[in-house]
C-alpha cells in the first residue's frame, strides 16, 4: 500500500479498502509502520501500547472477517521506550499458540519487536530493539515474524536455531534504490530455510525516499507463488500448502545438514 505520511486514520481507511477488495483469507499482511510511514519522530507519531487506535482497528478487522491481521506500528511501550512492533492479531474465538512467549502474547494478539534496527537510517537512535525471535502457530502453520532490515541477517532467522517454523513473514519499508537486495534476500531466506516467505513492502514516497513494492509470496524452493505489481497499491492472495512443504522437507533433507551456529 501507499502509506499516507503521518496519517493513521487515512491509512486505516486505505488498508480497510484493500482488505474489502481482496479474496477472503485466513491472514492479511500489511507493511512495516503501515499507519504512519517509517517515522523517526516516534515521540509525536507513535501510538501508546495501552491505547492504540491502529491496534484496535486490527482487532476489529480480525473479528469482522474471522481472520488474522499482521503489520508493524510505531509504539510507545509501557516502559516509555519506543518500539517498531509487529502485531499479529487473531479473532477472539480463534486458537493460536506463541512458541516463544517471553511476555509477548496477550489475549487475541502476539507481537515481535524489531531486532535489527536500521542504523543507516538512524532508527536505533529513536527505537529500542527487541531481542527474541517470535514464532506463532496459526491455522497449522508455525510463522516466524521478521521486519525489514532483519532480512539481511540470516543467522537471526535460521530454522532450528530460533525454533521450527513453516513460514516467515517480512513486513517492510524497503526503498526502491535497494530493490535488488530485497528480491534476492527474501528468496534466499525461503531457500535456505526450506520455508514459505510472505514479504510485504510499501509503495509510494515519504520525506526521505521512494518505494516500489516487490511484495511477494515465495515458496520453499524460491519460486514466486504470488506477487504484487510494482509501484501500485494492490492486494494479492496465495494459498500456502503445508502438506507439500513437509513432504518436500522430508524428501530433500537439506535442514539436517545445516550448521549449528551458537551466538555469543
Amino acid at each position: 500500500m501507499d502509506i499516507a505520511w503521518g496519517a493513521p486514520e487515512e491509512n486505516r481507511r486505505r488498508a480497510e479498502q484493500l482488505i474489502a477488495q481482496s479474496e477472503p483469507s485466513d491472514l492479511y499482511v500489511l507493511p512495516e509502520m503501515w499507519a504512519t510511514g517509517f517515522t523517526m519522530t516516534p515521540e509525536t507519531q507513535a501510538e501508546d501500547e495501552t491505547n492504540s487506535p491502529s491496534l484496535a482497528w486490527m482487532q476489529q478487522i480480525a473479528e469482522r472477517h474471522q481472520c488474522a491481521v499482521c503489520g508493524s506500528l510505531a509504539i510507545k511501550a509501557f516502559d516509555g521506550t519506543y518500539r517498531n512492533r509487529l502485531y499479529f492479531v487473531t479473532p477472539s474465538l480463534a486458537e493460536g499458540k506463541c512458541q516463544e512467549d517471553g511476555g509477548k502474547q496477550a489475549p487475541h494478539y502476539t507481537y515481535y519487536d524489531k531486532h535489527h534496527l536500521f542504523t543507516h537510517g538512524h532508527e536505533h537512535e529513536h527505537y529500542t530493539p527487541g531481542h527474541e525471535a517470535v514464532i506463532f502457530l496459526w491455522k497449522d502453520f508455525r510463522i516466524l515474524f521478521q521486519t525489514c532490515y532483519d532480512a539481511r541477517f540470516p543467522v537471526f532467522s535460521r530454522y532450528g536455531r530460533v525454533g521450527e517454523y513453516d513460514a516467515i513473514i517480512y513486513v517492510a519499508n524497503w526503498p526502491a534504490s535497494r530493490r535488488l537486495a530485497w528480491d534476492t534476500l527474501i528468496r534466499a531466506r525461503a531457500i535456505e530455510n526450506q520455508s514459505y516467505v510472505v514479504a510485504v513492502n510499501r509503495v509510494g514516497t515519504d520525506p526521505v525516499t521512494h518505494y516500489d513494492g516487490g511484495s511477494a509470496v515465495i515458496d520453499p524452493i524460491g519460486r514466486t507463488v504470488a506477487e504484487a505489481p510494482d509501484g501500485q497499491t494492490s492486494a494479492v492472495s496465495a494459498v500456502l500448502d503445508n502438506e507439500r512443504l513437509q513432504s518436500m522437507r522430508q524428501h530433500f533433507r537439506v535442514l539436517d545438514d545445516r550448521d549449528n551456529i551458537l551466538l555469543r
